[in-house]
């Protein structure tokens, strides 16, 4: 009897198990993306290429529906701007996944794939930059190895959710939030639809006595309701502002309410040293399960209002 209830039982814990975030995934993810053979994802390099297969790939393999305009993807063209290069003007592409729960409204998650690739595009920090690989394992696969487990959680937690899900990974963040300014103005769906955007850019360095800072507090009158009582594993603070340095502020532009994940700046910030050894994944597991925590909240409440933040 025992041993046949260990058979049924089993099974739920594995499934418990793989929805959950996971440092080990997180890890794997990060490895991939900011290792040296992908040479620091440069936009319109062919490791950026590499880095839209795989998060396709990743993609695919959860069910997600393609919501670009060539399958997955939402391509456009990017300009280099902080230095002067002779191919200035660059292929990028945004890569979309659509969870359809057949909801009213639709709730996006976003991370930018792209970094500085070999320091010749500006904004590296480096005192001779150029032909350096400028990994990018904080900024910004950590990111993408968090947009990818919320994918896993909300695709495999065997629950219709009240929202559909739009995982979107922007390219050209680096060059100045190029890919999501592009998906505002040319959305494929409706702005008007959205209950909130969450974006998460360098979660991949928690400092326990700063905690993990969350932006766009402010963004929405309903925030407050949504953040309260919520504890987890991870200390973290608040910040009203909506705008700033990242995709987020695309979609604030637009006024649609925000949230902003980011675990601090630090010295490897736009260097060559920026490496997937010096990741803390068991500390951004534990923000990824903050997180969903807060948006399943905000599933409870009808379509988030916006708020300029003055």
């Amino acid at each position: 009897m025992k041993y046949l209830f260990f058979l049924l039982w089993f099974p739920y814990v594995l499934h418990a198990q793989n929805e959950v975030p996971s440092a080990e995934r997180i890890r794997q993810h990060v490895n991939y993306l900011a290792s040296d053979r992908m040479k620091g994802r440069g936009t319109g390099s062919r490791e950026q290429e590499k880095a839209v297969k795989y998060i396709e790939k990743q993609f695919k393999k959860m069910g997600l529906s393609p919501r670009g305009t060539d399958g997955y993807r939402q391509p456009f063209m990017a300009k280099v701007r902080r230095v002067v290069v002779p191919d200035s003007v660059r292929k990028s592409a945004n890569v979309l996944g659509f969870l359809n729960n057949q909801a009213p409204y639709t709730i996006i998650i976003g991370a930018h794939f792209d970094h500085l690739g070999m320091g010749r595009q500006g904004s590296s920090k480096a005192p001779q930059p150029e032909g350096q690989i400028h990994n990018g394992a904080d900024d910004n696969a950590s990111g993408v190895a968090g947009l990818l487990e919320l994918a896993r959680y909300f695709t495999q937690n065997s629950r219709t959710e009240p929202f559909n899900f739009l995982f979107i990974a922007f390219g050209a963040e680096e060059l100045g939030l190029q890919g999501s300014r592009y998906f505002v103005e040319n959305p494929t769906l409706a702005l008007e639809n959205i209950h909130f955007m969450l974006n998460m850019d360098m979660i991949g360095r928690y400092n326990s006595e700063r905690g993990v800072g969350i932006g766009g507090y402010g963004t929405s009158d309903a925030w407050p309701q949504v953040f309260k009582d919520v504890t987890g594993d991870v200390k973290f603070f608040t910040d009203r502002a909506g705008s700033g340095g990242s995709d987020h502020g695309s979609f604030y532009a637009k006024k649609i309410p925000v949230l902003f994940f980011h675990t601090g700046g630090h010295d490897d910030y736009h260097t060559p040293t920026d490496d997937p050894e010096k990741l803390n994944a068991e500390a951004e597991a534990g923000i990824l399960s903050l997180e969903i925590k807060l948006i399943e909240n905000a599933m409870e409440l009808p379509k988030l209002i916006f708020t300029e933040v003055k």
